[in-house]
């Protein structure tokens, strides 16, 4: 991996997020998995509706308008920033800042597909993801997103494995930041120094019963991101 596609994101408690931006031939392969799940499920439908006559036609020009416009935009917001293809192609869409996708991001960024795809086969958009240093396409830039590669490690595989359990406080945009920070960093610190800092967040409790809570909270976040 080159170097220049590492960007770096510094959280408002000064840790550091690195994070691995995916490039255009890994976003054109996601996007070639949606295209073509989208039209699989399109015929399907056209034959099924086919059978309603007129009416059925009406309900299939629905239906592909709503695939066009609300597939991606749905499956980020939900699927915390992954579609089909993007999970297939394991990378999601983040904010630039690190934190994980809204819905009015993933909305703004779908929403200018439209000038990404001009003048033909989102020609644009290719080349705007080529100039950019963040690989972005318009609609990214105008959401401030990053299509960022979702990495995994073994140990990282089995610190996600257990139960998941909301905070018990509402997340801010700041906590989110922290959390994300520490799923990235754990492993680079010792059992006792993630013990420490996990009694951070939840003082009332021993170290190694805030840091399975803290780990689980964490999952909480991130669940279905990988």
């Amino acid at each position: 991996m080159l170097i220049d596609e590492r960007f770096e994101v510094e959280t408002p408690e000064g840790a550091m997020l690195s994070l691995s931006l995916a490039g255009p031939v890994t976003r054109a392969m996601a996007y070639g998995i949606d295209l073509t799940l989208r039209l699989l499920i399109f015929a399907i439908l056209a034959f099924v509706l086919s059978l309603l006559g007129k009416m059925g036609i009406g309900l299939l020009l629905i239906i592909g308008f709503a695939l066009e416009w609300f597939y991606p935009t749905l499956f980020e917001a939900l699927r915390h920033g992954q579609t089909p293809g993007k999970k297939a192609m394991g990378i999601a869409v983040v904010h630039a800042n690190g934190s994980p996708l809204s819905f009015n991001g993933s909305l703004i960024r779908n929403l200018l597909r439209t000038a990404d795809a001009f003048p033909l086969f989102y020609l644009l958009g290719f080349i705007t993801t080529l100039i950019s240093p963040r690989y972005q396409r318009l609609g990214d830039m105008a959401a401030n997103t990053l299509v960022v590669h979702i990495e995994k490690t073994e140990t990282s595989r089995k610190q996600h494995n257990g139960p998941t359990n909301p905070p018990d406080w509402p997340l801010s945009s700041q906590d989110q930041l922290a959390l994300l920070a520490f799923h990235e960093r754990q492993d680079q610190f010792s059992e006792a120094r993630q013990q420490e800092l996990a009694q951070l967040a939840f003082p009332e409790l021993s170290p190694p019963q805030a840091l399975q809570r803290l780990r689980s909270v964490t999952r909480y976040l991130i669940e279905g991101a990988q």
